[in-house]
């Protein structure tokens, strides 16, 4: 790196990231992505991870190889511990790195709202650690069903419940119903895998409440077809290891379970408060406060107010000057205002005049629900069924990062298609035998001892 060379530093190597830097590869300036993980991940795609019909190599792949081309730019692997906006500094586990120009986009967490000890019981789906953690936890479940000594326990084992009936959760639920009906139902000899109930468990008055009103009845039916039963105007009031309490119609109604899966909030990343804790623009506090997420807010630009320096981006941005409503936390909105602000600290370095606010053009939403089965809202036509499935095929494989991501999947997927099997499905790390043979199921869910390839 050079000296007298402009800084730019870019916190997180997720879609937002990833883009800002790739729009800078021709830039003047000394571009650094910091990140803790080595890899760049396709998140729209780790419930599939997570069920056994993907490899986490297919839908990840290292931020080095991604930016090898890049000649401006270094990667450093370390975790962002500090911002100083006074001195241009950030604080990581690898030393200060100084800026000229800040870019945060280190992305977002579970909400639990409020119920932290919730997690223990019900793991999320942000990260690859997340999904071969409930994939461990899904196929265990199978196993100890296996196993079980009376039938209440095997029910207990055989019933899944997925909280929120978001994307996320639609897609988990329709994918743990295929898995149990379809790839798993000639594996088990002690009772028949199609017998697992599977509850789509939301607060709110339908599930996909994002979407059009009319796909949320095509949604449940799909599901319904696959053994999931939803639940809605159903809140979660308590979870622990041995089942969740569901307030429904003003009564309460505990459900034994032992696999609980969380799809019902994300929380903006703790950087968010590192940064507003460390800013003084001399704005007043509602001007620059964080919304309840923890997403910070910004100008039509991208930039903090009061900072023009420091861009926010993704799931960490608060970006409400497009409708009044902030942007979704989704892949494509987190990748256009990556490459927007790219160019615009691109065009700042060449001395132009500024581009013209940052506006997001939203082409739709799709949800897959299973096998030859999706839901389409998109601009000006909304539809489900087999024609929405191959459209959301072509669009995810057409978004995957590297040819040979896109080659993998599109191979493991016609595998999966015509077959009906997940050659994915594996246990990996130390087994906890005790859950096996009838202990309370706690487990953590981390892959450990293991080197698992696509």
């Amino acid at each position: 790196m050079t000296e007298d060379k402009h800084r730019v530093v870019i916190v997180g190597g997720g879609f937002a990231g990833l883009n800002a830097a790739k729009a800078m590869r021709k830039a003047d300036a000394d571009v650094t992505v910091v990140d803790r993980l080595n890899h760049h991940l396709f998140q729209p795609l780790l419930y599939q991870v997570a069920t056994g019909g993907l490899s986490p190599a297919n839908i990840s792949a290292p931020i080095r190889g991604l930016l090898s081309r890049s000649k401006n730019t270094r990667v450093v692997l370390a975790e962002v511990e500090g911002i100083d906006t006074a001195s241009r500094t950030i604080a990581t586990t690898s030393g200060p790195i100084g800026y000229d120009t800040l870019v945060l986009a280190s992305g977002a967490t579970h909400s639990y709202f409020g119920n932290e000890t919730w997690a223990q019981n019900a793991p999320g789906l942000k990260s690859l650690d997340d999904a071969t953690g409930i994939r461990r936890k899904i196929l265990l479940a199978f196993e100890a069903a296996e196993q079980a000594k009376t039938e209440e326990e095997r029910r207990a084992w055989l019933t899944f419940a997925v909280i929120g009936g978001g994307p996320t959760g639609v897609e988990l639920a329709g994918a743990i119903g295929e898995l149990s009906r379809q790839t798993l139902k000639h594996d088990f000899r002690s009772f028949d895998p199609s017998t697992a109930r599977v509850l789509l468990v939301e607060a709110g008055q339908r599930i996909l409440a994002t979407y059009s009103e009319s796909l949320s009845p095509k949604a449940a039916r799909a599901l319904g077809k696959l053994g999931v039963e939803v639940m809605t105007e159903a809140m979660v009031i308590d979870v622990r290891a041995d089942g969740i309490t569901v307030r429904r119609n003003e009564a309460d109604e505990l459900i034994p379970v032992k696999t609980v899966l969380w799809a019902a909030g994300v929380q903006a990343s703790p950087l968010g408060k590192m940064l507003i804790e460390s800013v003084d623009t001399g704005l007043s506090k509602s001007e620059i406060e964080l919304d309840r997420a923890g997403r910070v807010p910004v100008n039509t630009d991208l930039t903090l107010p009061g900072h023009p320096e420091i861009f926010v981006l993704g799931d960490l941005s608060n970006f409400t000057h497009q409708g009044g409503s902030p942007l979704r936390g989704t892949a494509d909105v987190a990748a256009a205002e990556g490459a927007y602000a790219g160019r615009v600290i691109s065009q700042r370095l060449n001395g132009k005049s500024a581009p013209k606010p940052f506006h997001f053009r939203d082409l739709g939403k799709l949800a897959v629900i299973g096998r030859s089965s999706a839901v389409a809202d998109l601009k000006f036509l909304r539809f489900g069924g087999y024609l929405a499935w191959q459209f959301w095929l072509f669009i995810h494989v057409l978004k995957l990062v590297g040819y040979q991501n896109r080659a993998a999947v599109l191979v493991q997927w016609a595998s999966n298609y015509f077959t009906r099997n997940r050659s994915a499905r594996l246990i990996t790390g130390k087994l906890n035998w005790e859950q096996l043979t009838g202990g309370d199921g706690a487990d953590d869910g981390r892959q450990t001892d293991t080197d698992e390839g696509g």
